[in-house]
């Protein structure tokens, strides 16, 4: 894959939503795609939405989904047989500023990724399959040093702030992410398919556009709709994964306290687009293993309601609890202030939609890639009882997987 210019992207904009013939030609990898039409899935047509475009961008990608054959305004109706020769789903990605503008909280900085769109739909279709076609020789992969867009004194500055605000009776908790850059040359598709095969990695694939590409290797459900129950799996506390990493968490009350906060959070925003009384904890502080990490991660699902169209679940559960703070949007205030650069790829959703059948990760251990640079960022939960230094430690340990995936010198 080539990541496009700007000028390319300016391109497709001028032909419109649907120039899908100006996007680079490549395999199928989102995450939450069905395995077994993965080989044979083709792009039918795409959208894309910037804040400049205006509009509910939430319903706006309803309707287009709609237009295309993938009715979502009814989340609770049966999922109609599979369709081996029509449309088979959608890739969606929804950025944490997206997300942010849909619960009604600020944006934040601005996205680094300047050709990254803020919401993106593909719709894919199904084709006899085919080898793939020659490729010339992909150019030598080259990564420089990467940039932080904070030092770790101004990181463990921001977490005093939280601090701060906790004390004041502002919040709760707050989730801090940082964001570093690095100069690339070479073709990035091999060195995202790595990061995306991590161990762990639930929501492990990649997305492209003109300008443009996402590798994700997340471990984390933001939600999933199966058999008319929606479930969400927020992932809160960090140790290494070794035995006495995992007696620590486990013992922790700190990371505990955090944990259950996000949970509660996550019940409160199911239950608003949930039949009444149907939403429970399946699962509490479970610890599990992503790359050398142990992770806390809990099961909250419940029973959909009726009449439940994608574009209203979208506005309930973006962004995501977990990489927000509680309350969210006194929490998103915060990270407004406080973060120096946007959230871009990262702290959104990624995943596949279609009738009857939804499955979005939460976008942690993502990375983004422009003509030139390579972004990554990683952060956690700040709570009264964090330490600034230990919380730039763990984002170090969160972001070390990701950077030795996509490769160096």
């Amino acid at each position: 894959m080539r990541v496009v210019s700007p000028k390319s992207t300016e391109r497709m904009r001028a032909h419109g939503p649907d120039g899908v013939e100006t996007l680079p030609r490549v395999g199928v990898d989102v995450p939450g795609a069905p395995a077994a039409c993965r080989r044979t899935l083709v792009e039918r047509a795409r959208w894309q939405w910037r804040p400049a475009d205006g509009g509910d961008p939430a319903a706006q990608a309803e309707q287009f989904l709609a237009a295309h054959g993938l009715p979502l305004h009814d989340l609770a109706r049966p999922a109609p047989r599979h369709d081996p020769a029509g449309v088979c789903g959608a890739a969606l990605y929804v950025s944490a500023a997206a997300g942010a503008a849909l619960t009604g909280g600020p944006s934040g900085a601005p996205n680094p990724v300047a050709t990254l769109p803020e919401l993106a739909v593909v719709v894919y279709g199904h084709a006899p399959a085919a080898p793939p076609p020659a490729t010339p020789p992909a150019a030598r992969w080259w990564r420089g040093t990467f940039v932080e867009s904070w030092s770790p004194r101004q990181h463990a500055e921001a977490v005093r702030a939280v601090r701060a605000a906790i004390g004041r009776g502002d919040v709760y908790q707050v989730n801090l992410v940082g964001h570093a850059a690095a100069r690339y040359t070479g073709d990035p598709l091999p060195a995202l398919s790595r990061l995306a095969a991590l161990p762990g990695a639930r929501y492990g694939g990649t997305l492209t556009g003109a300008g443009w590409a996402i590798g994700c290797a997340s471990p984390e459900t933001l939600v999933e709709l199966t058999d008319g129950r929606l479930i969400t799996r927020p992932i809160k506390g960090t140790r290494p994964a070794t035995t006495a990493g995992r007696a620590e968490l486990l013992a922790s009350a700190k990371e505990r306290a955090e944990h259950v906060m996000i949970v509660d959070l996550e019940r409160n925003d199911l239950a608003r687009v949930a039949r009444t009384g149907s939403v429970r904890v399946d699962e509490l502080f479970a610890v599990r293993r992503w790359c050398d990490l142990w992770q806390a991660e809990s099961t909250v699902s419940a029973a959909v309601a009726d009449g439940l169209g994608l574009a209203d679940l979208l506005r309930a559960v973006c962004p995501g609890g977990s990489v927000t703070g509680a309350p969210k949007l006194a929490a998103l205030e915060h990270v407004a202030a406080l973060e120096p650069v946007g959230r871009g790829a990262s702290m959104g959703a990624l995943g596949w939609v279609a009738p009857g059948r939804l499955d979005l990760g939460l976008t942690i251990r993502t990375a983004a890639m422009d003509a030139e640079r390579v972004h990554v960022w990683a952060g956690g939960g700040i709570t009264w009882g964090s330490d600034p230094d230990a919380e730039v430690a763990e984002a170090a340990a969160k972001a070390a997987p990701v950077r030795a995936a996509l490769g160096g010198r």
